[in-house]
């Protein structure tokens, strides 16, 4: 199988361009490089540096392959700007990045590519959730921009299913954490410039590279007032999308757009996972109480009875604890001096 991996210099996308080669695929990464690391791309893998944005350079790809008697097989698109507190400052980044550039490959993948596409979206479309665990048939109304600009994306797979044939695979991640070494070697472990994500900050704190962790708002109606979310390790995310790509060639994705959420079942609030990194990493954590963030929602918690029954999907690592110590180890590595 010849995949082209947008995103795949980043955390995920990494993640599942190793994984595609340690199982005996052949992922060809294609990345600007604005949030993600080369380094990050597997050993032997093709990379080609470039911007979505660049529909004309995204046909030639596909273009040179099918010259060359290896047409990709699919496509799996992770590149995106994912910062919902900037995506409330900065919308029209997010609609360009998000929105147009995905356009851009849209086309170009009707226009030359393959009629198949794993697409990275998120659990910000359902925004505040009227009941938890939430499903896949939900109420559709993100609140931040970074939500609505998936969703956006979302309504365009749906249309071009209809219209075009097009068959994908939305998966709407809830947080994504953890850092298990790779089938390269490699460990990879979230590593964003400007960091926002609750545990590598958390994490950072423990290695004395900032003095305490921010809480956003303890108000909320939650048991302990904070925010409550689902975390699922990246290696079971990977898993997922391998999956994913196999549910393409069935009946169903030709007849619909298929979607799955990816999530633990489980959630847990701010500071449940402010504990479990001070008994992961014996380190004290101060916290300092601030605002809320607009576009915040109380509780994201996944059903993923759908992923799990209709693609065989089940996640390894249950426990927080778990997930927290392989970024801890990974984090160390890092940063420790």
């Amino acid at each position: 199988m010849r995949t082209l991996v947008t995103g795949g210099a980043g955390y995920v996308g990494g993640t599942v361009a190793a994984l595609l080669t340690a199982r005996g695929h052949q992922p060809t990464v294609f990345d600007n490089l604005c949030h993600a690391r080369r380094e990050m791309v597997p050993t032997g893998v093709d990379f080609i540096q470039g911007d979505l944005a660049d529909r004309g350079l995204i046909e030639n790809i596909f273009c040179a392959a099918k010259s060359e008697g290896k047409p990709f097989d699919n496509v799996l698109h992770f590149a995106a700007l994912i910062e919902a507190g900037e995506s409330m400052q900065r919308p029209e980044i997010y609609f360009r990045n998000n929105v147009a550039s995905t356009l851009s490959l849209l086309e170009a993948v009707i226009a030359e590519g393959p009629r198949r596409i794993v697409f990275s979206s998120t659990a910000a479309v359902y925004g505040e959730p009227e009941s938890v665990p939430i499903t896949e048939g939900a109420r559709l109304k993100p609140t931040n921009v970074y939500g609505e600009s998936k969703l956006i994306v979302e309504t365009m797979l749906n249309w071009f299913h209809a219209i075009h044939g097009l068959r994908s695979v939305a998966l709407r991640y809830f947080n994504v954490a953890g850092a298990p070494e790779g089938p390269d070697g490699i460990t990879r472990g979230e590593d964003h410039e400007p960091e926002s994500h609750l545990i590598p900050l958390i994490l950072d704190v423990a290695l004395g590279r900032r003095q305490s962790i921010r809480i956003y708002g303890d108000d909320y109606a939650t048991p302990d007032g904070t925010c409550i979310r689902d975390y699922i390790h990246v290696s079971d995310l990977a898993d997922a999308h391998l999956l994913a790509v196999k549910a393409l060639e069935t009946d169903a994705a030709a007849k619909c757009r298929l979607i799955f959420n990816l999530g633990n079942g489980q959630g847990f609030s701010v500071r449940e996972v402010i504990e479990s990194a001070r008994r992961v990493t014996g380190h004290p954590i101060p916290a300092e109480l601030h605002p809320r963030r607009p576009g915040d929602p109380a509780v994201l918690v996944a059903s993923s009875d759908k992923a799990i029954r209709d693609m065989g999907w089940k996640p390894r690592y249950t426990q927080l604890d778990d997930i927290l110590r392989t970024a801890w180890v990974w984090h160390q590595k890092r940063y420790k001096s």
